[in-house]
């Protein structure tokens, strides 16, 4: 008689949430032989803007890789596909150069799709796809597609797709910008990355597993806030849970009004913006919320403040460590499902691939 094996909740996610370092490697060793990454580093043209495109997480993504674009100076900024669609001219604006990006680990996104055909078709700009799939829509429809299928997943959620097609999009950047060093960087990251995982993320499951909360706050600011919003939507998806985003500073203007025993707000500390958000997180814990903090860093007085405190010590400059970051909300959202008897494998509600019908 054949035996079933049986699938433990979040199995797959928390999989494929843990091969990331491997991933990456395996990702970036493709990257640097591609003929479809040399070819959308041509159509870079001085002075042109960056417009990285996508929906839910893939939009999170492209706010992270605009971000790094800026800083190794090419003017680049995000845009959801939804928005690009309905209000056009407040993004693409006449007489001006443009490099599009549009982001869809399937290929298959609708609203994805729709946006790079109206690029390409509407206003004559050859796009640049990033997928995770092979011979979908996305694909035919921009001028370049550069494809990860490693980073895959067979969980609804996306999460080592977003860090690899993030750091697909950083390495581009390098080699627009001509920055060896950062290149050289985002390769060395896995490597840095993954002693961590040997004992983080049980002391992350004991933390998880030991509190209740009603409200989760991700709070970064700079390089990281895109993170901070993929975060958030990782603790909605994996646990059904009510989770928000903010620029740290922004807290203080209105949303700290919910902090108390029953919100986890968790700080992503950039190196930067250090001494603001500690300023902060101190703050935050006199008013009784429960606080978590991730840097790469971590001195004595974010201990003191925190309830729980992931420390990376990663030697790499803060723009080439972005990825390392997300690792951890990813995880935090897995366990926090599994702790309310639920499947982050296949969350309720949720598709992994959104496809509208024609007319919507």
């Amino acid at each position: 008689m054949k035996s079933t094996a049986i699938k433990e909740p979040g199995q797959h996610t928390l999989n494929e949430i843990l091969s990331q370092p491997q991933c990456w490697s395996a990702c970036l060793s493709q990257l640097s032989a591609s003929a479809e990454l040399r070819a959308a580093a041509q159509l870079a043209r001085p002075g042109a803007e960056w417009i990285f495109v996508g929906c839910g997480t893939s939009y999170y993504l492209a706010q992270a890789a605009a971000s790094s674009f800026n800083y190794l100076r090419l003017p680049a900024r995000a845009v959801a596909a939804s928005e690009l669609m309905l209000y056009p001219a407040l993004t693409l604006h006449p007489g001006r150069e443009y490099v599009p990006v549009v982001i869809s680990r399937s290929g298959r996104t609708s609203e994805a799709v729709r946006a790079g055909q109206m690029l390409e078709t509407d206003y004559n700009l050859r796009t640049i796809a990033i997928t995770c799939a092979d011979g979908q829509p996305l694909e035919q429809t921009c001028s370049v597609t550069s494809k990860l299928s490693d980073a895959d997943e067979q969980s609804t959620v996306m999460t080592r797709s977003f860090t690899s097609m993030l750091l697909a999009l950083q390495y581009l950047g390098a080699i627009v910008a001509g920055d060896v060093a950062f290149r050289r960087a985002l390769i060395d990251l896995p490597q840095h990355v993954e002693p961590l995982l040997e004992d983080i993320p049980r002391r992350l499951q004991t933390f998880a597993d030991s509190c209740s909360f009603s409200d989760f706050v991700f709070l970064a600011q700079g390089p990281l806030f895109g993170v901070a919003s993929e975060c958030a939507l990782k603790v909605t998806e994996s646990s059904c849970s009510y989770a928000q985003a903010f620029h740290s500073l922004e807290f203080r203007h209105g949303p700290k009004s919910i902090a108390g025993p029953e919100t986890l707000i968790t700080f992503l500390m950039s190196e930067t913006s250090y001494e603001a958000e500690l300023e902060l997180l101190e703050e935050m814990k006199a008013l009784g919320a429960a606080t978590m903090v991730i840097a790469n860093r971590v001195d004595d007085r974010a201990r003191r403040a925190a309830d729980f405190a992931i420390e990376l010590g990663l030697q790499l400059p803060e723009y080439a460590r972005v990825a390392a970051f997300a690792i951890w909300g990813q995880l935090y959202g897995a366990y926090y499902g599994i702790k309310k008897r639920l499947d982050p494998d296949s969350p309720r509600n949720l598709s992994r691939v959104v496809e509208l019908a024609d007319g919507h």
